[in-house]
């Protein structure tokens, strides 16, 4: 319970250090959410998208599955999509992948791994589809970090294939959609893509068999 305890006191160290800085804080988060962005990334601890994008309460709209992927299937994913482009209204969807990623990792070998494989099938099918690629780089950790790279670029395209997108960018060009990777090791974001703000550019990202 240690664990537990120390997250409910340092719950009471926030909220009393941010009344302290400002005392209107939390009154003011009472009003309606008017996030700038929708951050669709990985469920790993080791990438909170508040913390690394230095961003308060309020600003970004999180949805986080493991290796932030994007299913068309996926009815959390896309409930949550739809709120933020729909009623939202925001500029900005970012997909961002992270470097040492578990769950592509994962679906590099041709290990199994229970329930799991099925929402890793994806990523072992774009690996199929750029095997020539990845075979081509010997250092295992920079084949990880490629995977990852395309993975990010896959769920951009992918996004950009829904109904709520597609009718977003049909009424205008938002939101934009960018894609990113974050270091873990040294905690800067990577840009892959930015700005895809309709279907020719999504088209670009398409996979190539």
């Amino acid at each position: 319970m240690e664990h537990y305890f120390r997250l409910l006191e340092r719950n009471k160290q926030w909220a009393d250090r941010a009344r302290q800085e400002d005392p209107d804080y939390f009154r003011r988060q009472l009003g309606k959410q008017t996030p700038h962005y929708l951050f669709i990334g990985c469920s790993d601890s080791r990438v909170p998208a508040n913390t690394l994008t230095g961003t308060d309460p309020g600003e970004m709209f999180v949805h986080r599955n493991i290796a932030c992927q994007v299913h068309p299937n996926d009815l959390n994913l896309l409930s949550v999509l739809q709120y933020a482009v729909d009623v939202l209204d925001v500029e900005h969807i970012i997909v961002c992948g992270h470097y040492e990623c578990g769950g592509v990792r994962a679906a590099a070998t041709d290990e199994h791994f229970g329930l799991v494989d099925t929402w890793l099938a994806g990523i072992r099918h774009l690996r199929r589809l750029h095997r020539r690629e990845l075979d081509a780089i010997t250092d295992q950790t920079a084949r990880l970090n490629r995977l990852t790279e395309l993975s990010v670029l896959q769920q951009v395209f992918n996004l950009s294939l829904t109904s709520v997108v597609r009718q977003a960018w049909e009424r205008g060009r938002r939101p934009l959609i960018h894609g990113l990777v974050y270091s873990i090791g040294d905690g800067h974001l990577k840009e892959l893509v930015r700005a895809v703000d309709g279907p020719d550019k999504a088209e670009e990202l398409a996979p190539r068999v």
